[in-house]
């Protein structure tokens, strides 16, 4: 069982568009704030695509199932409302938080 950083009863509703995504443990169980994240082709008719990470995990970590999960994407929004503008984004997108502010990287 996790222990994730914020409630589920206190997790709030800050966008309209509704729809699953994917999160790393180290957001949000260990609290990071969002580093990487892309949009990929979705992989049902719920999935938006996003996948979030906090940018500094490693192989070993990303090849293991158990540090992912799915969430809606209001909930990650919870998380981290630094990406809020970024989710209208094209399939394809792929942003860096550079200081601040996300930037496109290849």
């Amino acid at each position: 069982m996790k222990n994730y950083k914020i409630k589920r009863e206190d997790i709030k509703r800050l966008i309209d568009v509704s729809g699953e995504c994917i999160a790393t443990d180290k957001i949000t169980v260990e609290g990071s704030k969002i580093g990487y994240m892309y949009r990929e082709n979705p992989s049902n008719e719920y999935d938006t695509g996003w996948r979030f990470f906090a940018g500094d995990e490693n192989v070993e970590y990303t090849n293991n199932p158990d540090n992912f999960e799915v969430y809606d994407l209001n909930t990650i929004c919870n998380y981290d409302e630094d990406i809020i503008p970024y989710l209208i984004k094209p399939i394809g997108t792929k942003l860096e938080r550079n200081g601040g502010e996300f930037k496109e990287v290849e």
